[in-house]
C-alpha cells in the first residue's frame, strides 16, 4: 500500500523553527516531485514547496522564500520541510503529496499524506 506520512509539526513561538518530515512505504520517492501544501482552518489549501524527483530543483511560495527549505534524502526515502522564522498565520496543517513532476495544482497530486499540525503561538 502508497503511503506518505508526515511528522515533525508541533507548537512552536513566532520566530521559531519546525522541520517536517515526509516519509513514503510502498513505494519510494526517488521516480516524484513531492509537494509540500498547508490548510488553515477555515482557508483553501496552498502550495508552500515543491521538489523535482532528483532535488536539483525547488519552487517556493513566495511568501516563504528564505526562510523555508525544502530537500530530499532519496536514500531514506524522505523530503523535508525546514522552516524558518515561522509566523502566527502560518499555523496550518501541512501536508505532503507526491507526483510525477512539481505542480501549483493540488488536485494534479496522486498521493497524500494525512498531515501534520504546525501550530504557531507564544
Amino acid at each position: 500500500q502508497l503511503q506518505l506520512v508526515e511528522s515533525g509539526g508541533g507548537l512552536v513561538q513566532p520566530g521559531g523553527s519546525l522541520r517536517l518530515s515526509c516519509a513514503a512505504s510502498g513505494f519510494t520517492l526517488d521516480s516524484y516531485a513531492i509537494g509540500w501544501f498547508r490548510q488553515a482552518p477555515g482557508k483553501e489549501r496552498e502550495g508552500v514547496s515543491c521538489i523535482n524527483s532528483s532535488g536539483s530543483s525547488q519552487n517556493y511560495l513566495d511568501s516563504v522564500k528564505g526562510r523555508f527549505t525544502i530537500s530530499r534524502d532519496n536514500a531514506k526515502n524522505t523530503v523535508y520541510l525546514q522552516m524558518n522564522s515561522l509566523k502566527f498565520e502560518e499555523t496550518a496543517a501541512y501536508y505532503c503529496a507526491a507526483r510525477s513532476r512539481c505542480s501549483w495544482i493540488i488536485g494534479a497530486f496522486q498521493y497524500w499524506g494525512q498531515g501534520t499540525q504546525v501550530t504557531v503561538s507564544s
